[in-house]
Parts: C-alpha cells; sequence; structure tokens
C-alpha cells in the first residue's frame, strides 16, 4: 500500500508539472502522511481534517499565474503604510513590518515553500531566482566580493566562496526594490552602508542585492534533508543539527538556505526578511520540522529544547510550551504550545500540510 501511495504521488506530480520528479523527502511525506492520518482518527482536530487542509505547494510546482499572485502580493504590501513606524523609523511599508518583527525576536524566536534539494545544483536558474516575471527576481550584477564570513566556525570553514553576483537585482518583479532597513549583521557583502542606528532599525534605503550561492546550496542537498530528518530522533539533535554546528565547520540546511540568497539583506540574519525569498525559505523550515514531527507525532508533536535565546546567548532558562511568543503588530502574544501543531494549532486555525 505504501510503495502504491509513493507510485501515485509520483504520477500526480508529474502530471502537475511536467518538471519536478519527487525526491526521497517527497516520497517520506507520502508515507509520513498515512501515519498523519491514524493519528488524526484518534486524535480529531474538529473542522481540520486532510481533507479540509490547506495545501502548501513548492514554488516550482504553482503554475505561472499563481507565481505572479503570490510576487503581487508583496508588491501591494510593499505599497501600504507601515504600524511600526513609531519604534522603527526606517520601517516604510507593511512588508517591511515583518522585517522590524524578526530584528526585534531574532535572538528569543525563531502558502509556497522552496524545496532546497529540487535546485541545489543550480539555484540561480531554478524557478525561483532565474529572474523572469515568475520568479522571486533573480541574481545580482556580478561585483568583485570575498564570499561569506561564517563567524565561530574552524579557519578552515570560515569563508563560503562566493556565488557569480553580489551586486543588485536587475529582473523580476522586484528589480526595482527598495531595502529600508538594516545592517544589523551583515556577513556576506561588505560594502553595505551602516544603518544610522544599532539596533538596525533606522532608515537607510538601497537596492536589493543577492548572490545566489551554490557553494552554500551544497548543505541544502535533498540527502542534507532525509538525513536530519531520519538520523535525529529527538528535538535537541533535530533542532542542533538543522541549525548547524559551526564550531564542526557544519552550516546546516538553514544557514545554508540563508546563504544560497545571500547578499544584501539576505547575508543577515537580523533582516534577512526584507528579502522576499526569506519567506519560502522559513517556510521550508517549517515542512522539514513537519515532516520530521510525523515521524512520531505521539512523542514529537510537542517536543522542545534548548533554550530562549538563540544559541543560548546570552544565557537563558529552557524553553517551555507556556512561553509567549511576541509577533508585535503582526499578531500580538501567541503561546507556544498553539504553534506546535499544523493540523489544529491556535484553536484550529493553522489547518495546512505541505504537498
Amino acid at each position: 500500500m505504501i510503495r502504491l501511495l509513493v507510485v501515485v504521488w509520483a504520477l500526480f506530480a508529474c502530471l502537475a508539472n511536467a518538471v519536478a520528479i519527487p525526491d526521497m523527502v517527497d516520497e517520506l511525506v507520502a508515507t509520513s502522511l498515512l501515519k498523519l492520518k491514524e493519528y488524526l482518527v484518534k486524535n480529531p482536530q474538529g473542522n481540520c481534517t486532510l481533507e479540509t487542509a490547506v495545501r502548501r505547494r513548492e514554488w516550482g510546482d504553482l503554475s505561472k499565474q499563481e507565481r505572479k499572485a503570490y510576487t503581487d502580493a508583496v508588491l501591494c504590501l510593499q505599497s501600504k503604510p507601515p504600524l511600526t513606524s513609531a519604534l522603527a523609523p526606517g520601517a516604510k511599508s507593511r512588508f517591511d513590518d515583518y522585517t522590524v518583527v524578526h530584528i526585534q525576536q531574532t535572538e528569543i524566536n525563531h502558502d509556497s515553500y522552496w524545496n532546497w534539494g529540487r535546485y541545489a545544483a543550480d539555484p540561480a536558474n531554478s524557478p525561483l531566482f532565474n529572474g523572469d516575471d515568475f520568479s522571486l527576481s533573480g541574481d545580482g550584477l556580478p561585483v568583485a566580493h570575498a564570499g561569506i564570513n561564517v563567524p565561530g566556525t574552524p579557519e578552515a570553514f570560515r569563508v563560503i566562496p562566493p556565488g557569480n553576483g553580489g551586486g543588485c537585482i536587475t529582473s523580476g518583479p522586484f528589480k526595482n526594490m527598495t531595502v529600508n532597513l538594516g545592517p544589523r549583521m551583515q556577513m556576506a557583502v561588505s560594502d553595505v552602508p551602516p544603518n544610522p542606528r544599532q539596533d538596525g532599525l533606522g532608515y537607510n534605503p538601497r537596492c536589493l542585492r543577492r548572490d545566489i550561492n551554490k557553494n552554500a546550496a551544497e548543505w541544502t542537498t535533498t540527502k542534507h534533508i532525509y538525513d536530519l530528518i531520519t538520523q535525529n530522533d529527538n528535538m535537541y539533535w533535530f533542532q542542533t543539527v538543522l541549525e548547524g554546528q559551526f564550531e564542526q565547520g557544519k552550516y546546516g540546511v538553514h544557514a545554508g538556505g540563508h546563504f544560497t540568497i545571500s547578499g544584501d539583506p539576505g547575508g543577515d540574519f537580523y533582516t534577512s526578511p526584507s528579502d522576499p525569498a526569506f519567506y519560502l525559505h522559513h517556510t521550508q523550515v517549517d515542512r522539514v520540522w513537519w515532516i520530521w514531527q510525523m515521524q512520531d507525532l505521539e512523542k514529537r508533536l510537542l517536543e522542545l529544547a534548548k533554550t530562549r535565546t538563540m544559541r543560548n546567548n546570552p544565557p537563558s532558562a529552557n524553553g517551555t510550551l507556556d512561553d509567549w511568543s511576541n509577533l508585535g503588530v503582526l499578531a500580538g502574544d501567541v503561546q507556544v504550545r498553539d504553534l506546535m501543531s499544523a493540523m489544529g494549532g491556535l484553536d484550529g486555525k493553522l489547518c495546512y500540510i505541505y504537498e
């Protein structure tokens, strides 16, 4: 039955998109959905069922019209006035509000998605970054630069070699976009003008820059994703490997995805949400966690690990399900336990699966 489901999954994907062939992580999703179905029989989530759940799809599997609708929505947010300008003078749009909240929450918190493994060999020519009207815009203009300086890594792994970009993007929906906030901790390009405020919330207008980097993408292959999900049976190690073991020269899929985008603000963990590609990257992080949870839902659905601060700096107490996640003007305070389940979290407001 499981093998048949995988075959049906593959045929459906090929019919829906002649280019995409399911990889072994996609096949793991297909078999995991059987486990989710069994779990929901024992633990019903009200009106949230596999039949009613929103389906989040990979960017390359969307039609061109669907991709265009997505980028048009981002451009719409960029045209609306901000809600955070009193706190952050650099915020000039509703889109900037998301970056403001991320800058404030980076150290304590951390639709469509980007399947890293599908494009890891050549991300610059993927449907996300090929620069056509249905992409998230392309690579930046070629600019000589030293690559990505990754703090906390051994000398031999300190610098990820640069890609072929580094300058302003000149094609696609966001070719005229202005980045207003940051930098705060720029690691990818060295000539970004400093922000007038130390917290990065001042007004600092400049172009959107990228250096689509296949050297960084080597850490986001399908094998890396599959091994992350299948070889780490508790939250501590899943989170540790996902976030990267920098002291061992292992960047992990999370940093690998950020550094694949690179540039400015993509090379800055604090202000990276100012690049629209950030959201598809982090939706893939959510997808990978979702797949990992489904391998043992009874144990993993509410499993937490580590402290309340990023890499425990500064040292802090262990995180708990009773902690609050402050999403500012975006959503207010939300308790962590309400964000743990894609099927029924937030009193049923969360109800989605990944295709």
